[in-house]
């Protein structure tokens, strides 16, 4: 009959080779070791590593006043306008918004320099009512007006 092959292994001890890859680490990781150095440095002297022990040190009293402060009419009313105001940019068309934006330097570039000094006449005020722009702009205004009408009426008409 056949005798089993004694297999005798040594005991695996993970500690071992976790430190022979430690004192392998600085060797293999030399470059990012000091660029992590350089790093916590930076950090250092800007007061980074300050601010984040306070933080830690003083966490709970830290957190409650924040709690505190999110609990106010004030701070539920900021975050409700915040989210209201986020779904209103989300549904503008990015083209009309930048068109918007190049509009109001421009509006405000005239008003700046004082190029109008006196008042228009009323053959100037004429002049501006038969401008296109005007009407175009004119047209924005009174739908903003007419949509804000709507949506403050006790009873929408349609």
């Amino acid at each position: 009959m056949a005798r089993p092959i004694p297999l005798d292994l040594a005991k695996r001890d993970p500690r071992e080779e976790l430190l022979w890859r430690l004192e392998q680490a600085p060797a293999e990781h030399a470059e990012a070791v000091l660029a992590a150095f350089e790093v916590l440095q930076s950090l250092h002297d800007h007061g980074v590593l300050e601010l984040a022990r306070g933080v830690l040190g003083g966490g709970n009293k830290i957190l409650e006043i924040v709690v505190d402060v999110g609990k106010t009419p004030e701070s539920i009313r900021a975050i409700r306008n915040l989210l209201i105001l986020t779904k209103i940019l989300g549904s503008i068309q990015p083209e009309l918004l930048e068109k918007f934006a190049r509009a109001v330097p421009d509006a405000l570039e005239g008003v700046a320099k004082g190029e109008q000094a006196e008042p228009p006449g009323m053959w100037g005020i004429l002049k501006i009512f038969r401008s296109a722009n005007l009407r175009r702009g004119l047209t924005v205004v009174n739908n903003l007006l007419e949509a804000r009408g709507r949506n403050f009426s006790a009873v929408r008409n349609q």
